[in-house]
């Protein structure tokens, strides 16, 4: 799969079947609708194109009302990947951006530089300066311009509710990981390369994998139950936190903390996937580093409590291989 940040000039891209959105999670809704697109784009012997955006549209419109993210960039592409797509635009949503009209962005963007002969968009799409283009005006100029468009219907679960990503933050937010999964299809996961920090954990007597989150709000956030890869050739047991460190000070940063039970080694600048199993607690502040440092062994506790009984499942039924893609 091709990436590219920023538009690409027209004659580095064949002509493909297009489709744009936020794909925040990458849920079983934007499944469905890549599914889509890559069955017209096999019919048609054309590349999948996606074009997403970084930073979210709204967290440009709204800071403060910005919606909290659910994956980061690089897991959006893996999924984006592994569902399909060969081509990735990630196009910077600034005010140029923002204020072209909604003919100028089909034919400056759609058009002249993705070139475009196939189009899926999905039931709330909205383009343009003060998201005044809609499925008539995007069908008005794929007749003037010579492409076809196609609208997704909704998707819904089996209650009937509509599948989206808000559906995925409200799971998260309330620790729900099971019907964040449910909504997703696969695993919550955050991957990246694991950094140098301030060896508190260490000092604590619980060494950390430190991965830091790039963006600022995450709808992911607590201690957790979770496995690594990446590491070693299966899967390392551990307990994380997702957060802004409120016990010690850390200036703000949100990082994603992870203690691995019972592995010691140097994992510095290896790029893991971590994924998240269970949630234990909210993040909260101690009064001291030993009520801390208890919090932290009590965690640990219930994390190996979790996997041991996870092993007696195991034993007691074989499992499944399931065919996750997990590449990094």
């Amino acid at each position: 799969m091709k990436v590219f940040r920023g538009l690409p000039n027209a004659e580095h891209c064949a002509p493909c079947a297009l489709t744009i959105g936020n794909f925040d999670g990458v849920h079983r809704g934007h499944q469905a609708l890549l599914a889509r697109v890559c069955a017209a784009a096999s019919a048609r012997t054309l590349p999948v194109c996606v074009m997403t955006f970084e930073s979210h549209p709204q967290e440009f419109f709204d800071p403060a009302g910005a919606p909290p993210r659910i994956t980061m960039l690089r897991d959006k592409l893996e999924a984006l990947r592994c569902y399909g797509v060969d081509r990735v635009v990630v196009e910077n949503f600034n005010e140029k951006f923002a204020g072209q009209s909604p003919g100028a962005f089909v034919k400056h963007i759609i058009v002249n530089r993705l070139r475009t002969r196939w189009m899926m968009i999905g039931d709330d799409f909205r383009y343009g300066a003060k998201r005044t283009g809609d499925l008539l005006s995007l069908k008005a100029d794929s007749v003037r311009y010579g492409f076809e468009v196609e609208q997704m219907p909704t998707i819904s679960g089996p209650s009937g509710t509509r599948i989206s990503s808000s559906c995925v933050r409200v799971a998260l937010l309330a620790g729900d990981l099971n019907a964040a999964r449910t909504i997703l299809g696969r695993a919550i996961v955050i991957s990246g390369h694991v950094v140098h920090g301030m060896k508190v954990g260490r000092d604590l007597g619980f060494p950390t994998l430190n991965l830091p989150i790039l963006h600022k709000r995450s709808a992911l956030a607590g201690i957790f139950i979770v496995q690594v890869r990446g590491i070693e050739a299966g899967p390392l047991p551990g307990v994380a936190s997702l957060g802004w460190r409120p016990s010690i000070a850390d200036f703000g940063r949100l990082l994603l903390e992870i203690h691995l039970l019972d592995w010691h080694g140097n994992a510095y600048g290896k790029l893991v996937r971590v994924e998240f199993l269970e949630k234990l607690r909210d993040e909260q502040k101690f009064l001291d580093l030993e009520a801390l440092v208890r919090a932290i062994a009590c965690d640990v506790t219930k994390a190996r409590e979790y996997f041991a009984a996870q092993d007696v499942l195991k034993a007691a039924k074989p499992v499944t291989q399931s065919k996750q893609c997990v590449n990094l």
